[in-house]
């Protein structure tokens, strides 16, 4: 399989991509500057240097064309403002999902974040950021052209993963390493079974490869 990951520098996708690479998948990450690509190559993945904030619509088409699947993993991180919570976990997601539409790149991905719900209410940075997260989700959700799964983790940690996770519509609040995440988000990407669903993550009992059949299979 092709993949091409959106935020290809971030640390679940460098994850992510050394996970896909070593399996035999040819692995692309979209990185907003040249020095990124260094850590991606490392990773075993192809670095794309476009920012996403300032892209078209068919510029990151483009990028997608050939592609078996798309996972969107980009964030403004936990250091950005309220503005930048607009522009990249809404603006870009919105745009990636478009962009894959418009590439006819079905399976699509997303990493979003427990607690995303386009009605949040309140005025902290961290409100903006959940009410960015379920709106471009919601966005994802309509595309009838994509074979979605949105995944929610809990609150992430660097930890070394267990290989062990709950993996429900909804789990309760909890914490999952990103090891962890990424290693859900490598099954997702291969089990189309999963379309449709939104997904919250946490650590748990059950190996990755049984939770992901399990919500395959209901």
């Amino acid at each position: 399989m092709r993949i091409v990951i959106a935020g290809g520098h971030g640390q679940i996708a460098l994850r992510l991509e050394r996970l896909l690479a070593g399996r035999g998948d040819e692995v692309a990450g979209i990185v907003r500057r040249a020095e990124q690509g260094d850590d991606l190559r490392a990773a075993g993945a192809e670095p794309i240097v476009l920012d996403l904030e300032s892209a078209s619509v068919e510029e990151v088409a483009e990028r997608l064309r050939g592609a078996d699947a798309a996972v969107f993993a980009a964030g403004a991180g936990p250091g950005s403002g309220a503005g930048r919570k607009d522009t990249v976990d809404k603006g870009a997601a919105v745009l990636f999902a478009d962009a894959a539409v418009r590439a006819g790149v079905r399976r699509h991905v997303v990493v979003s974040s427990m607690g995303a719900d386009a009605g949040h209410k309140g005025d902290e940075v961290f409100d903006v950021y959940l009410r960015a997260k379920g709106a471009a989700d919601d966005h994802v959700r309509r595309q009838e052209a994509l074979d979605w799964t949105i995944l929610r983790p809990g609150a992430l940690t660097d930890d070394p993963g267990t290989g062990l996770v709950r993996l429900e519509a909804h789990t309760g609040r909890g914490a999952v390493p990103r090891d962890d995440v990424a290693a859900v988000l490598a099954e997702l990407v291969d089990t189309p079974a999963t379309a449709g669903l939104t997904l919250e993550l946490v650590s748990g009992s059950a190996p990755v490869s049984v939770a992901v059949k399990s919500v395959a299979g209901n």
